[in-house]
């Protein structure tokens, strides 16, 4: 599974809805490996943010139709807005992340993980001078609230121990998973359907 994982982080293999991330992703690397040695996260998020851009200009990737009376809820990292009843729109600045690059494997890894929530990257959105991935996502409506028990134990069988409150970390595979409360884990007809993921890619993943 993990050559698989670093086939599709790499760009190399796909995934459900990875087209347009792993794009993106290919670019920013690129133009990373052409740039100068950057020294701290501050500076490389803004040097990527400025090659997103670009990218954006190149290939018409700008999306601007987002209609703001649909806003739902928004959390310190993104704001989701109902597109209709069966999907939302999701827009995310990466301060989760120290880079984009980061941000855009995280996406790659929900989807591998859990495609029945995966994210459609559909653009980027700009305003007030920050930079947004817009996502889209199937809206998942719960109908019972989520037992954690349950979150670890679905995840302990997969690979994922739980190391503190709702963090997990897959030792084979070098990957982190945090942040999985109630609200970004929903049930729906006794199924758990993983809505907001924050994957965190460790050294271990890279190795052989």
């Amino acid at each position: 599974m993990k050559h698989e994982l670093q086939n599709i982080i790499s760009g190399k293999s796909q995934v459900r809805h990875g087209d347009a991330i792993q794009a993106v992703a290919s670019y920013l690397r690129r133009s990373k490996s052409a740039g100068i040695t950057l020294e701290s996260d501050k500076q490389i998020k803004i040097e990527e943010a400025k090659n997103i851009r670009q990218f954006c200009e190149q290939n018409d990737f700008w999306y601007n139709e987002i209609n703001i009376t649909a806003f739902i809820s928004s959390g310190a990292e993104q704001k989701v807005y109902l597109q209709n009843e069966f999907r939302v729109f999701k827009l995310n600045d990466s301060i989760y992340y120290s880079s984009w690059e980061d941000y855009f494997n995280n996406l790659l890894l929900n989807n591998f993980f859990f495609p029945d929530t995966a994210y459609q990257l559909v653009g980027f959105y700009e305003s007030e001078c920050v930079l947004y991935a817009v996502v889209e996502q199937a809206f998942i409506k719960s109908d019972q609230d989520t037992e954690l028990e349950n979150v670890k134990k679905f995840l302990d069988e997969n690979g994922f121990k739980n190391t503190r409150n709702n963090d997990y970390f897959n030792p084979d595979l070098g990957i982190i998973l945090e942040d999985l409360h109630d609200e970004n884990v929903l049930t729906f007809q006794s199924n758990l359907y993983f809505i907001d993921t924050v994957f965190y890619l460790t050294e271990r993943f890279y190795r052989k």
